[in-house]
């Protein structure tokens, strides 16, 4: 419970933190506050039942706002001294960050350290700038910046993890050959997005095994995306280059930093006596599997907060795991391959199978998509295949119209994973109909 008086916190010089609580325990469950009831002189109008429940908000957006409280406050100065320094993409983006910030003064309350992914496509985006401010306002900031994973995981104690912020990670992980050198990186960043995921080495002379902890919440700014197995344990903020006429402050840290230390500390002394309850909180959750994991803090702190947090974060959730979904879809290294497939597909009516001759062929005619320019002849059948057998969809033998047999795809084989990896459903042009059929989607 929020202690009724917020006077009587004060910033402490050093923080001591209670023992590590259990994430996941039974506790408390918090529920989004029902609609009111219907009004029953509606009861035997239908139509006019309907024509109300079109015109109310449904979702997170129909969360009631209640009355702001201490910490919603302190989460409102905080969103609002990040907006000084930078321009984030959206005002989802915004609410995301500051409670991934607040987050990390609660981490030994979480089963899952969500990372926070700021990527940009070029430079001058604001990426190194967001972190200018997340280090003055995390919990323990600890720079990355040429350090060894052997050193980071020596300086993670499961009681009290810092906060790693990882700098120009397209220095890291930016061309195949760095990320392979730096796969250990990648590898304490992925294990330590979860609970009680180690790494062990051998200390001292006589070399005895010893376990490291991993579990810490980590922001990891850098031009382009980041590797996929990172990219889908974050919160993805894409930076875009300030539009003219878009201002922000200066950061200067002589003048800011001392707001920004007291902002912050505030902050901990609010989320310390919480810790357990956190822990034992089990939000619903607006999204599913890994995205729920990762978000989950996020939503936590909000619903502690109250105020109109709880709404924000939910919305925020919601919107941008739908357009990192939609990226991924959309990436040819993803689920692109099949939905372009089923385009495919369906333009030739849904025939049973075609042959690799002709279903290249059809993927290069698409102006739009990557596979006319896919290496140096447009995308080859050895390609092809080596990215349809991720999702374990091989080439065989099928019978053409002209009854000879080829090399090709039967499409049976495809509707697994079109259920399993693009489900989301898109228009097609009309005039791609086939006969007598309505215009469909796929």
């Amino acid at each position: 419970m929020q202690p009724e008086n917020p006077e009587s916190y004060s910033a402490p010089a050093k923080a001591t933190w209670p023992a590590t609580a259990v994430p996941g325990r039974p506790g408390a469950h918090l529920r989004a506050t029902q609609a009111d009831d219907a009004d029953p002189d509606l009861s035997g109008d239908a139509d006019a039942r309907s024509a109300d429940e079109a015109e109310t908000p449904s979702g997170p957006d129909a969360i009631p706002d209640a009355e702001p409280t201490h910490g919603s406050k302190l989460l409102d100065e905080l969103r609002a001294q990040i907006a000084q320094f930078v321009i984030p993409p959206s005002q989802e983006a915004l609410d995301a960050i500051t409670l991934w910030v607040a987050a990390t003064h609660l981490q030994p309350a979480w089963q899952h350290a969500p990372r926070l992914a700021v990527v940009g496509p070029a430079k001058r985006c604001g990426k190194s700038r967001l972190l200018d401010v997340l280090t003055e306002t995390v919990h323990e900031p600890m720079l990355t910046i040429n350090t060894t994973p052997a050193a980071i995981f020596r300086s993670i104690t499961e009681e009290n993890p810092p906060t790693l912020l990882v700098d120009e990670a397209d220095t890291i992980f930016g061309t195949p050959k760095m990320a392979e050198k730096n796969e250990e990186m990648r590898g304490l960043l992925n294990a330590g997005h979860q609970r009680n995921r180690y790494v062990t080495r051998v200390v001292g002379n006589d070399h005895t095994p010893h376990r490291f902890a991993t579990f810490a919440m980590a922001a990891i700014a850098g031009i382009g995306d980041l590797p996929d197995t990172v990219m889908d344990r974050a919160i993805v903020i894409r930076m875009r280059r300030r539009a003219e006429g878009e201002k922000v402050k200066p950061f200067r840290s002589r003048r800011d930093i001392p707001a920004l230390h007291d902002l912050r500390d505030r902050i901990a002394a609010w989320a310390r006596p919480l810790l357990d309850e956190a822990a034992n909180l089990e939000p619903d959750m607006p999204v599913e599997d890994r995205a729920a994991d990762t978000w989950e803090p996020l939503v936590i702190v909000a619903d502690l907060a109250g105020g109109r947090w709880p709404r924000l974060a939910r919305v925020a959730c919601v919107r941008m795991v739908a357009a990192e979904e939609a990226a991924e879809e959309d990436h040819p290294s993803g689920a692109r391959i099949l939905a372009d497939i089923r385009r495919v597909f369906y333009s030739q009516r849904e025939v049973d199978s075609l042959s690799t001759e002709e279903l290249l062929h059809h993927l290069r005619q698409d102006p739009e998509a990557p596979w006319a320019e896919w290496g140096r002849g447009g995308l080859a059948a050895r390609e092809l295949s080596r990215m349809l057998r991720t999702y374990e969809i091989k080439s065989g033998n099928v019978r053409m119209a002209d009854r000879t047999q080829r090399k090709g795809y039967m499409r049976n084989k495809f509707l697994d994973a079109w259920r399993r990896y693009c489900p989301t459903v898109h228009p097609v042009d009309t005039q791609a109909a086939p006969p007598g059929e309505p215009p469909a989607v796929h």
